[in-house]
């Protein structure tokens, strides 16, 4: 849906005739931007504190053990697997999360089970995916950390020069 909107507060000519030169008209921009934006900062700190509540969870899990299945398979088996059983776990949290809330407000447990992904077989999938592959990174580094030590993985990411470093076989923690 386009909507018809009016020349930008850059583009209009002064009372005495000037036209804006590029940088005013930047300059005007990025006050206008600045303006609209003004009423997202309750949205951005209400993202840092669900991420944190996102990462209590995370280690909350970790300290579960989930996840450790594919332990002693391949690295690319066991991240796979991490990143696949959180996702659960996530989706798992949410819904509880929702469902409390609701019964908390007054609501049934079923008036307050929430349409994750927009109720849709598609939107869960999305959903699904998108945290999965989000996870990817993470336990990337997890389960190399694991494997080479974090020391090695601290030295090898924030140490200059190239390093070669070959794994010896050590028992597993």
């Amino acid at each position: 849906m386009k909507t018809e909107r009016g020349p930008s507060p850059a583009d209009k000519v002064t009372p005495n005739g000037h036209k804006p030169n590029l940088k005013e008209r930047a300059v005007i921009n990025q006050s206008v931007v600045l303006a609209r934006e003004a009423h997202s900062y309750h949205a951005h700190f209400f993202a840092f504190i669900n991420a944190l509540i996102l990462a209590k969870i995370l280690l909350i899990g970790e300290d579960l053990h989930l996840g450790n299945r594919f332990r002693h398979k391949p690295l690319l088996y066991s991240i796979f697997y991490k990143c696949f059983v959180f996702m659960i776990f996530f989706i798992g949290v949410h819904i509880l999360e929702r469902v409390i809330e609701g019964v908390w407000s007054g609501r049934t447990i079923a008036q307050s089970f929430p349409d994750i992904g927009g109720g849709s077989l598609k939107g869960i999938l999305s959903l699904g995916a998108t945290v999965f592959v989000a996870l990817i990174p993470f336990f990337a580094f997890r389960e190399i950390s694991r494997v080479i030590g974090s020391s090695e993985l601290w030295s090898l990411l924030l140490n200059p020069g190239t390093r070669v470093y070959t794994l010896q076989l050590r028992p597993q923690q």
